[in-house]
């Protein structure tokens, strides 16, 4: 095995000033807006208020929460409850704006009682009832580090307090309804010019400050050039041992299944400032350098969201992931509010000689007794016989296997395995999970119904075998170069590359941003060949981004990749 040199904290440096603690931050804020009557603090849902609230009466100032100027929560209940139904997994993409969760009396009795002392409004939507010269600081949070807080029950909803309900629901508020509301707010106050300051508070009790101009440098920066964002890793009832090994994980966990490589709804980007991290959603690169970032048409086909998703599923030495299927396009629009679905395929970068994956139906079957026997298995806690109903295919390395929604799928174990897929990340419908339990000791949720209202019941052995296992196609060959189509099934929308190389290769962007993954050497160095960005060097499976405003970028084997052979796994949308 070779020696870890995954970077688990890339970062872009960049210029400006820093602010650690809350005694230097408030000494700043002090000595810029002193003479200021009001200050606004903005929140995102899931930052720690009693903090915030704890540190800023330091200033002597009256604090007014704005979750006291909200509504009644039984208010906001019905005011959401529609989108969040009754599921525990799934609701409806609400439409829910920042202004209905607020109650005007209290709003109105505020405005009149604060004319004439200094205080700081502290909340979500602290800038829409602070004056128009009221400076106002963003405390910004990634998704990821929000859920941990909901698994340890810490934070608060958006003028809802569920704190103490399964983390499930908890990500099903933030999901359908608070982080469109927050991130919609938030791309209002930056694209107006309203924020003075950015707040990390990813670490409690660890904040970090820097100026506006800071941010977007930051940003502006890292939407222009090769980048990577924030990995996270996390463990599953199925996981493996292969990337504790690999990218140098903490051994004393049982496992790790899953590792987040390039979800920027939920990964971080890191910005180093003065040789310090500050931690930023990569959501916010999405928000505000759109265009750069996605490119023209893929901006207008998907507005500011980032339709591309790479993550690893680790079952090395683990068990079987659920048999499962995804749902069609009409079904994700008309049932949850969604615009595209989870389109998917796996790229092997590892596997055992008893890998295989399920993929597809076989020939012949009968579906009402697949589906009568899953419901007995759900039922009764029987065995479903898998390999009566589902393909069963061995599996090697660099092996790919397009997964288009509808088709029932999943890695057995022993594979270690590059998920390539459409963002739209949790909409997997668990048709069986092996009568095992989750890493909670309950049993996971199973879907049977949804999935049989999306099963593709003509995906099966042949279909399979002619469209969805190794459809590779070359695109040329050079003694230095194999170009390769991996992935293209006529339904998905993300094309996907393999380049095989010695030497340096020139890649173009053609109206996309590109997602890759180095799934073999141990690095390369990505060169623009007008100086336009700083080499760039990648590691042995380590996902980056290429912003579609680089155009032409070049790679070559670097360090101890020099004169040895790559492999490289490129996905962009198809324009």
């Amino acid at each position: 095995m070779r020696k870890p040199n995954y970077d688990k904290y890339p970062a872009t440096p960049v210029n400006g000033s820093i602010y650690q603690g809350w005694d230097s931050i408030i000494a700043e804020l002090e000595s810029r807006y002193g003479n200021r009557q009001q200050w606004a603090i903005e929140l995102y849902a899931g930052a720690m208020e009693e903090e915030f609230i704890s540190a800023f009466e330091r200033t002597g100032r009256r604090i007014v929460s704005t979750r006291n100027l909200m509504k009644p929560q039984q208010e906001i209940e019905e005011l959401t409850q529609r989108f969040m139904t009754d599921d525990v997994l799934f609701g409806f993409i609400s439409n829910v704006s920042l202004d209905e969760y607020f109650c005007q009396d209290k709003v109105d009795e505020f405005l009149t009682e604060s004319k004439d002392e200094p205080i700081i409004i502290l909340g979500t939507g602290a800038a829409k009832l602070a004056a128009k010269d009221a400076p106002v600081v963003y405390a910004d949070m990634a998704r990821w580090e929000i859920q941990q807080r909901f698994r340890r029950h810490e934070v608060k909803a958006l003028g809802y307090d569920n704190h103490e309900e399964t983390p499930s629901l908890q990500y099903k508020r933030g999901y359908f309804n608070d982080w469109n509301i927050c991130d919609r707010y938030k791309h209002e106050l930056g694209t107006a010019h309203r924020i003075e300051y950015w707040i990390d508070s990813n670490q409690a009790g660890n904040p970090k400050m820097i100026s506006n101009q800071t941010f977007e440098e930051g940003i502006q920066k890292t939407a222009r050039k090769p980048f990577r964002v924030v990995p996270f890793f996390d463990p599953a009832p199925w996981g493996g041992q292969w990337m504790k090994k690999v990218c140098d994980l903490d051994r004393s966990e049982d496992n790790y299944g899953w590792c987040f490589d390039c979800v920027p709804e939920e990964n971080s980007l890191l910005l180093d400032v003065e040789g310090v991290r500050f931690e930023l959603p990569a959501q916010d690169l999405v928000l505000f350098e759109t265009m750069p970032l996605l490119g023209e048409a893929v901006e207008s086909r998907f507005g500011r969201s980032f339709p591309i998703r790479f993550d690893f599923l680790d079952t090395m030495d683990g068990g079987n992931l659920s048999l499962q299927v995804h749902p069609t396009t009409q079904f994700i629009q008309t049932n949850f509010g969604i615009h595209y679905t989870q389109d998917e395929s796996y790229y092997l970068l590892d596997a055992d000689e008893d890998a295989v994956i399920y993929l597809g139906l076989k020939e012949g079957i009968n579906p009402t007794e697949m589906i009568d026997e899953m419901h007995d298995a759900q039922k009764n806690g029987t065995e479903f016989p898998v390999e009566q109903y589902v393909n069963k295919i061995p599996a090697k390395k660099h092996d790919h296997f397009l997964i288009p929604n509808g088709t029932i799928h999943c890695s057995g174990r022993n594979c270690m395995v590059l998920e390539i897929s459409a963002t739209p990340n949790i909409f997997t419908f668990k048709l069986y999970d092996w009568q095992r339990l989750g890493l909670d000791g309950k049993p996971r949720p199973i879907n049977i119904e949804r999935g049989r209202q999306v099963i593709k019941w003509e995906r099966d052995t042949r279909y399979v075998r002619e469209h969805l296992a190794n459809h590779i196609e070359l695109l040329a060959e050079t003694p230095h170069c194999k170009k390769e189509r991996t992935g293209l099934h006529p339904n998905e929308f993300i094309e996907t590359t393999r380049y095989t190389f010695d030497e340096k290769i020139s890649l173009h962007n053609a109206g996309s941003v590109h997602v890759l993954n180095l799934a073999k050497g141990e690095e390369v160095v990505i060169e623009s060949p007008c100086g336009a960005f700083e080499p760039f060097v990648v590691h042995y499976v380590e996902t980056f981004i290429v912003p579609a405003c680089v155009g032409t970028y070049t790679v070559r084997p670097f360090g101890k990749s020099e004169g040895k052979t790559c492999k490289l796994i490129e996905a962009h949308v198809r324009v």
